[in-house]
């Protein structure tokens, strides 16, 4: 038998690092459409009910993938899914390239968000199913973390082109990173519990010997996943009535979910620019303060990396909601105030907001909803959270422009940060 190397558990690297970029994708939208939407809205004279649809429509596309993925998940497998995905993102980034009216654009951003909502619900599950249980955390939230350099991306993107003249340019971005992860996705293996569930044990076996680099380990993993019955022995709603503990843990990752987008997360990402400006910044600096929001993001999202493991989920994800408790307050003071200094205390408000998100509310919450489930109903679960957030996400979204009509521009901010209480207690 060839040697064995105990603490070589790095052969799941690669794969979970490429399954990751699919965040990439997923904050590139984000970043992009925060820039585009404006040009966009004055090359087709989009009104603001108009401009809302072509924001929230991703989120439809989304919350209806993220159900329909499980379903492809299980029956085609993972890989397959994870193809199909992607295919997608690169017909919906065509779609928007060479839109000559509003429907197509909405068109090709519905099959992008068909597309998010896929990565969403599998590459959470399929990182998890890959990765050994020390190095799982760090790759799940590898995820979150790309998530945030992909919305800086975007952001970037916004600031050193012209969007009024190079906004197809901007929304063709993510074709690029979905062809080349199209092309890698050839180095990433079938998942081993969907692989056992098939009845294609030696298959299973091969895989864990290549990831894990150590025949005892991944014969006793194996072991495991036999024991657990692979991925599908048992049906979602089925394992839900005859499991009170899977229940417990099914309203646990819909509510973090829920009380994630509640915390109105998005309506900053989505519409940085135009709070930016709405707050009395120079024109000069407007394309410049959603970077800096970027680079936030992406720098608290190295340091969550690092200590998520260490520090553990909890005290992460506690810490992150005081901090964007605090920080939207502090918006919601400065938001419409008067006082010298008060548009860069509102920017201060949302780099900090940002800060608490990418601690533990972004990476944390994806992390627990995929861990906190047992394997029999993880699919499931995962299926079930995801949706959540995506119809969470769509409900806030949709609102927030209405909230700026009659409130005003301070009010909204008042808003959202009691939202943030509910997912502290809830994981107490």
């Amino acid at each position: 038998m060839p040697a064995t190397r105990p603490h070589g558990m790095t052969g799941a690297g690669l794969p979970a690092v490429l399954l990751a970029v699919t965040g990439l994708l997923v904050g590139l939208d984000t970043g992009l459409i925060s820039g585009a939407l404006d040009p966009i809205a004055r090359h087709f004279a989009m009104g603001l009910t108009a401009q809302e649809q072509t924001v929230s429509i991703v989120m439809i596309g989304a919350a209806c993938a993220s159900w329909t993925a499980g379903i492809c998940a299980r029956r085609l497998g993972r890989r397959r899914t994870l193809r199909l995905a992607l295919l997608c993102a690169l017909a919906g980034a065509a779609l928007c390239v060479t839109a000559p009216s509003p429907l197509q654009i909405m068109a090709g951003r519905l099959i992008m968000g068909a597309a998010i909502g896929t990565f969403a619900f599998l590459t959470p599950l399929y990182v998890a199913e890959l990765a050994p249980d020390r190095l799982r955390g760090r790759l799940i939230s590898t995820y979150s973390l790309l998530q945030s350099a992909g919305i800086l991306l975007g952001y970037l993107t916004g600031a050193a082109l012209d969007p009024a003249t190079m906004w197809r340019v901007m929304i063709g971005v993510p074709f690029l990173p979905a062809a080349l992860l199209l092309i890698l996705s050839k180095l990433v293996p079938e998942s081993p519990p969907w692989l056992v569930a098939q009845g294609r044990v030696p298959d299973a076996r091969a895989v864990l010997r290549r990831l894990r680099n150590d025949a005892t380990m991944a014969e006793r993993e194996l072991t495991d996943i036999e024991r657990a019955g692979g991925t599908t022995t048992t049906a979602g709603f089925a394992f839900l009535r005859g499991h009170p503990f899977f229940r417990r843990t099914l309203m646990l990752g819909i509510a973090l979910q829920v009380f994630q987008q509640f915390s109105g997360v998005n309506v900053i990402l989505y519409y940085a620019p135009r709070l930016t400006r709405q707050a009395g910044v120079a024109d000069a600096w407007v394309p410049w303060v959603p970077v800096a929001v970027g680079v936030a993001n992406v720098l608290v999202g190295v340091v969550a990396v690092l200590v998520v493991d260490r520090l553990g989920r909890r005290r992460l994800l506690i810490a992150s909601f005081l901090i964007m408790a605090v920080a939207l307050a502090l918006s919601a003071v400065c938001a419409g105030a008067t006082f010298a200094g008060a548009p860069w205390g509102l920017i201060a408000g949302l780099v900090l907001f940002v800060i608490g998100f990418g601690l533990g509310a972004g990476p944390v919450v994806w992390m627990l909803c995929s861990e906190i489930q047992p394997e029999e109903g993880r699919e499931f679960g995962v299926a079930c959270s995801t949706l959540a957030n995506w119809i969470a996400d769509w409900l806030i979204s949709s609102l927030s422009s209405m909230s700026w009509r009659p409130w005003g521009s301070g009010r909204p901010w008042a808003f959202w940060p009691p939202s943030t209480w509910p997912s502290r207690s809830w994981h107490s």
